[in-house]
């Protein structure tokens, strides 16, 4: 059951903006390790709204800007798909396919963000993005089938039923971090921050300053709190739990998640362009379709029924 389109289109909007604080200020505390700096992305906000757009020779305008805004507007229809309370923003009869449908379109937007300013760095960073991209995709999409299958159903709302008795992550965890970490990927986070790394000054990033700044690091972060809500309704039982309330539940293992996203992702090093894309397609690959295998089988034999 949908929430209505107006409601829907508001609610998409308030728990993009809440999710995003929220990643940011775990991420200024896990840093800093000073309380006070959750409320930075607040000031930095701010700042890159009164900050002048930087220009480059010959840019491709349209594609730039286009790319800027394509990636918190991608983000932000991940969330429709998020179940709140029992019910999603935005109801489908493939919630999955959705999602994922979301996440390779912000694949093109940050090719878009990398290609538009006609500059060496930051096209560069569009390159490495791109090959990052296309190893990952194919993981997170497994991992989504995964649940899916275990469900008998793409609606996320039957997949959160199916969790009644059993969360998924206990039979499937390779999947949960398979996901958590493609889609980690996607928003070049952490160890897969290589298309934005030092070497090539910021890469994709390297000529973004002001309100497109402020746009690709929004998208970012939301991606990561969509991500986030979707791992505890997938894999976590959503709001299922004893003794509190629902949405409580929900929050907790949302907080949950980003604050272990957030965390490794900040102690791990920057993997080498090759490197990253050599575990996409060496090792998560054929660990989802084993994942899957398994619970295929555990379908078969009735153990989700």
């Amino acid at each position: 059951e949908a929430w209505g389109l107006a409601p829907a289109v508001l609610g998409v909007l308030a728990l993009g903006l809440v999710l995003g604080f929220v990643v940011s200020a775990v991420d200024g505390i896990v840093v800093s390790g000073a309380p006070r700096a959750a409320v930075e992305p607040i000031r930095s906000s701010a700042r890159l709204l009164i900050e002048q757009r930087r220009t480059t020779l010959a840019p491709d305008r349209l594609l730039w800007r286009l790319g800027c805004a394509a990636v918190p507007a991608l983000a932000l229809l991940s969330l429709a798909v998020v179940p709140i309370g029992g019910r999603t923003l935005w109801s489908t009869s493939a919630d999955l396919v959705w999602f994922n449908a979301m996440e390779a379109l912000l694949w093109a937007a940050v090719w878009l963000v990398g290609w538009g300013p006609n500059a060496f760095h930051a096209l560069t960073g569009g390159y490495r993005f791109l090959a990052q991209g296309l190893a990952y995709e194919l993981p997170l999409m497994f991992a989504l089938i995964t649940a899916g299958l275990a469900a008998g159903s793409l609606r996320v709302t039957d997949v959160l039923a199916a969790q009644e008795d059993l969360w998924f992550v206990v039979t499937m965890p390779v999947a949960f971090i398979v996901f958590v970490g493609s889609a980690a990927a996607f928003a070049f986070w952490g160890p897969f921050a290589a298309p934005t790394a030092a070497d090539i000054a910021g890469g994709v990033t390297s000529e973004l300053s002001g309100v497109d700044r402020l746009l690709v690091e929004a998208g970012r972060v939301v991606f990561l709190g969509a991500t986030a809500a979707m791992a505890a309704a997938l894999f976590l039982g959503g709001d299922a739990g004893p003794w509190l309330p629902g949405p409580v539940w929900q929050v907790l293992k949302t907080l949950a998640v980003v604050t272990a996203l957030v965390w490794v992702g900040r102690r791990l090093p920057v993997l080498r362009p090759d490197r990253t894309v050599e575990v996409g397609w060496m090792v998560l690959v054929p660990l989802t379709l084993l994942q899957a295998l398994v619970v295929a089988v555990l379908v078969l034999n009735g153990f989700y029924a």
